[in-house]
């Protein structure tokens, strides 16, 4: 018939789903879910405005963290001091900015520390086989069972002086926070990379590697591992919230940074005492903590869900 489409295109035509899928890569498709979660695309906007205030504020609000106004003590927000003064005059944008900085670089670079370990030791358990296998998961065992608020205060109150000696007040107590914390949150990561690798490595095409005579090595780094980096991922996400969140407990017990490095969490210290007559002292810091914290976990949820292949956007 005229106009008729040809039954031998008709059939051999894949359906435009099935063109679209075929088409798109896996970081194309991974991004189309991610912007699908709208609070996670919120928390990544959130938490991008907060590293770019951070790294660029005090290009735009050039006031010294450390200079001393007692004309101006326990000042509430104004156009001169948008966020306030402390006890001394200080002001708080300026503390607020240069914090920041420190608080997001230690929630980084712990959970850093502590993707790499879990990383290295789950997968290490997960190709491995009998007792090496069970000497790691006894050892992941051992420091989940460790209490690790108290192990914490106790390290850096014993080698917090003498980091301090050998490298500086700042750097010194950054290096202890930093592998302190990120050594009290890799357990996590090799749970969840020994099992992703005990499901991976008796799949087809790990198979097939061997069977092309990849070695072990090549098979772990080109085959199994960038199939369970997903999970890796979303638990990266959650440690650099939690190990700010640690961050600020110590500094808030007095034991995280020196009193002239304001951090969020130190900031909430020095803000305690003046709770009744101004509040914004701590509100301004403990705000901060909390979107940053909302706006990691809200960005692992959408990266759980946009790495899922599973699951369908």
């Amino acid at each position: 018939m005229a106009g008729s489409t040809p039954a031998s295109f008709t059939a051999s035509a894949p359906p435009l789903a099935a063109r679209r899928t075929a088409s798109t890569s896996p970081g194309a498709e991974a991004w189309r879910r991610f912007r699908r979660h709208r609070l996670a695309l919120a928390g990544a906007l959130i938490l991008g405005l907060m590293i770019v205030a951070v790294l660029l504020g005090p290009v735009v609000w050039p006031v010294a963290i450390n200079e001393i106004d007692f004309g101006a003590r326990l000042k509430g927000p104004s156009w001169a001091h948008p966020l306030g003064t402390d006890d001394l005059g200080q002001d708080l944008l300026a503390r607020m900015l240069y914090g920041g900085r420190i608080s997001l670089a230690v929630g980084f670079a712990a959970m850093l520390i502590a993707v790499v370990v879990g990383t290295v030791i789950g997968a290490v358990a997960g190709m491995a086989r009998g007792s090496v296998d069970a000497a790691l998961m006894w050892l992941t065992d051992l420091f989940l069972s460790l209490p690790q608020l108290p192990l914490l205060l106790l390290i850096i109150y014993l080698f917090r002086d003498a980091l301090r000696a050998l490298t500086g007040p700042e750097v010194g107590m950054f290096i202890l926070i930093v592998a302190v914390i990120g050594g009290f949150r890799w357990m996590p990561v090799a749970r969840l990379v020994r099992a992703q690798f005990l499901s991976l490595r008796e799949k087809e095409f790990v198979e097939a590697a061997r069977a092309l005579g990849a070695s072990t090595p090549r098979t772990v780094v080109r085959h199994i591992l960038p199939n369970a980096l997903g999970p890796v991922i979303v638990a990266g996400t959650i440690d650099v919230a939690l190990a700010i969140i640690a961050e600020s407990t110590l500094s808030f017990l007095g034991l995280g940074f020196p009193s002239d490095i304001p951090t969020w969490g130190r900031l909430l210290y020095d803000a305690k005492d003046y709770m009744d007559f101004a509040p914004y002292w701590a509100l301004f810091p403990g705000g901060a903590i909390f979107l940053a914290v909302l706006s990691i976990n809200y960005i692992g949820d959408g990266l759980r869900d946009a790495l899922d292949p599973r699951k369908v956007m």
